[in-house]
């Protein structure tokens, strides 16, 4: 290995919290109620460990918790976005420019890295899609709404 590589480790618990957020997005994205049951049969896991991290999410003010059900707070809103906007965005550059199949799996790994300055980069790359391959709204970001205003939309002298 050359000096100038670098390892990172990941932490699979921040992943965890990524994909809970990002499951309570989908679910309410299409209009459904986000409940424990709903959202165990999303991440394909048992109901009692979804409670266990509904209370950790509410405890760090990131979904709001109680009976009547669960929502995203702003915060988990954010980064719910963030989750979905990478993930689609990786769609997009899998099926439209690189002409591969989407590999889910591939994708939910990446997601979890993408830096906003990578992702806006991507995003520009792809001309600012607005809906992934599977017709899904891409969340826009900071990128999108400058080149609506007529911003600099140049990926020239950007570091990929």
């Amino acid at each position: 290995m050359s000096e100038d590589e670098q390892l990172f480790v990941g932490t699979a618990e921040a992943e965890h919290v990524e994909m809970y957020i990002k499951a309570i997005w989908h679910i309410t994205e299409v209009g459904d109620e986000a409940k424990i049951s709903t959202i165990a049969k999303k991440l394909h896991v048992r109901q009692p460990s979804v409670v266990q991290m509904l209370k950790k999410l509410k405890r760090r003010k990131l979904v709001n918790y109680s009976k009547a059900g669960v929502s995203l707070t702003g915060e988990g809103e954010s980064i719910g976005a963030k989750m979905v906007r990478n993930s689609r965005l990786l769609e997009v550059l899998m099926d439209s420019a690189l002409k591969i199949e989407i590999d889910e799996e591939m994708v939910c790994g990446v997601e979890h890295h993408m830096k906003t300055r990578f992702t806006d980069a991507l995003c520009t790359l792809l001309r600012h899609p607005r809906t992934s391959p599977h017709g899904k709204a891409i969340p826009p970001g900071d990128c999108c709404r400058l080149a609506e205003a007529g911003g600099n939309d140049d990926l020239e002298g950007q570091d990929l």
